[in-house]
């Protein structure tokens, strides 16, 4: 009797957990890992839900929040805390899925996780936003569901180096003596043993990506593109800590960034807009439109739909769905948000000869650099101090030896330039390059090596697993 196949999902009706794990399906059977694991890798393997009450001034109120652990191929597991009013189950799982197969592809070594809280972090006054932190922190500590060695937290949309900062203070807290404790969170701020560039790394990464990706002529050919970043026209969705950066960045390779959207709508200006300009404008008027020099668009929404070379949607997920996807016209959609393209928006954009850049490969400049956080913790000494002034008077050495057998002397600028040692920034900066950089090599050889895989995404995917059935397999626990 011939085995009944199952039928073919609606994917303009899946949930966000249910469309990684379509990307998952999609992407298994090129893989070579065998069917039982491939359900270990999939599945949740821990879920903790929690409720508990605050007081907001006169009233107390209920909490809901979550921390979901996808995977323990690899220990700790990672995974940044969202707050927001969106916050539910199913959001925090598809977020922990794409942690694990994220951390992967760029040979970090975390299982993924995720947290959230169902709180709105503008609405709330900042001392319920520490109030709420603390509580959760605490019942991460009691479920043992945080720690250097378990799971080690990070920033995600709605929170930054402040709730980081009081995590930390509540890990200490309640663990006092842990010598490694200041590692149980990462994207705290710089003084608090973070790192330099860890606030601007996803934005950094997601710059380092594309400069890659435009590096492949034939590639940009098949898109109708030149090489290089220079001169292209790019378009974002969202100006906070990813937007921004990105914008800021991409802007010194020689990018136009001529739109920019955000929740109360997008300006445009063909000539360009200056991030750094905008922001401030936004900080003083609490809005982006009227930019000087700018024209308003009607809906934010719009903004993905204008004539660009590249499109980044850097807010939240299911933005460019099967009802927009016909009117994209950006040859590139780089996916710096987590799940910004739906399944079927994924598979029209593809066949329509779009290129999509998938988000657990372009957006992993963050957890790359929270991966350099964690080391900084766990070493206790801040990168660079050990070899920087060694590698200035090296470097000095070697000119004045130079100098003696030319009979030339080098000028002041010349040699500054030559003897500077790597400071803890540059040291980061250079690892996230090469990281993004080899990730990608990885992605497009798997892609290019097989005519059947469709696409980036499922590339990555693909490539993803391996990496964790190979885990698996040096664990032992399978043959």
């Amino acid at each position: 009797m011939a085995e009944k196949k199952s039928p073919k999902p609606d994917l303009t009706e899946l949930s966000f957990s249910q469309s990684v794990s379509y990307y998952f399906d999609k992407a298994a059977p090129h893989t070579q890992a065998p069917s039982g694991l491939l359900d270990q890798i999939k599945v949740c393997n821990s879920i903790y839900k929690m409720n508990f009450p605050v007081k907001f001034g006169n009233e107390i109120k209920v909490i809901e929040a979550y921390r979901v652990q996808h995977s323990h191929h690899r220990m700790p597991t990672k995974g940044g805390i969202r707050y927001s009013l969106h916050v539910d189950q199913d959001e925090v799982m598809a977020l922990a899925a794409l942690m694990t197969y994220k951390c992967a592809i760029v040979d970090v070594p975390f299982g993924g996780a995720k947290g959230g809280i169902k709180i709105s972090p503008r609405n709330t006054p900042p001392e319920v936003i520490e109030a709420v932190t603390r509580r959760y922190t605490t019942e991460l500590v009691k479920k043992n569901f945080i720690g250097p060695g378990l799971d080690v937290p990070a920033p995600d949309y709605g929170t930054g180096e402040k709730e980081m900062a009081i995590i930390v203070d509540t890990y200490m807290t309640l663990k006092p003596g842990e010598v490694d404790g200041y590692a149980c969170v990462t994207g705290k701020p710089v003084s608090q043993n973070g790192i330099k560039g860890r606030t601007e790394a996803t934005g950094r990464g997601v710059v380092y990506a594309l400069n890659q990706i435009c590096s492949y002529a034939d590639d940009m050919k098949k898109l109708g593109l030149t090489t290089g970043l220079g001169g292209k026209r790019v378009v974002i969705q969202g100006l906070g800590n990813v937007g921004f950066h990105t914008a800021n960045i991409i802007t010194q390779y020689g990018a136009k960034v001529v739109c920019i959207a955000e929740a109360e709508g997008a300006i445009y200006s063909e000539k360009g807009l200056d991030p750094n300009a905008v922001l401030a404008h936004r900080q003083k008027t609490k809005s982006i439109l009227n930019f000087p020099g700018s024209k308003n668009l009607k809906k934010s929404s719009d903004a993905l739909e204008l004539d660009c070379d590249i499109l980044i949607p850097a807010a939240l997920e299911k933005q460019i769905t099967d009802v927009n996807a016909p009117k994209i016209k950006a040859r590139i959609v780089a996916e710096a948000a987590n799940g910004p393209v739906t399944p079927a928006a994924s598979d029209y954009l593809t066949k329509k000869g779009v290129m999509v850049v998938p988000d657990i490969y372009i957006n992993a400049g963050g957890v790359t650099v929270s991966y350099f956080e964690w080391l900084k913790n766990l070493s206790h000494v801040r990168f660079g101090r050990m070899q920087k002034r060694f590698e200035e008077e090296s470097q000095s050495n070697m000119i004045r030896l130079v100098e003696d057998l030319t009979g030339q002397k080098a000028s002041k600028e010349q040699i500054k330039r030559v003897i500077h040692g790597a400071d803890e920034i540059d040291l980061v900066n250079s690892g996230l390059e090469d990281t993004m950089i080899k990730a990608y090599h990885d992605i497009r050889e798997m892609y290019k090596s097989s005519r059947s895989i469709p696409d980036l995404r499922t590339a990555a995917f693909a490539l993803s697993i391996n990496k964790i059935k190979d885990a698996y397999y040096a664990m032992g626990i399978f043959p």
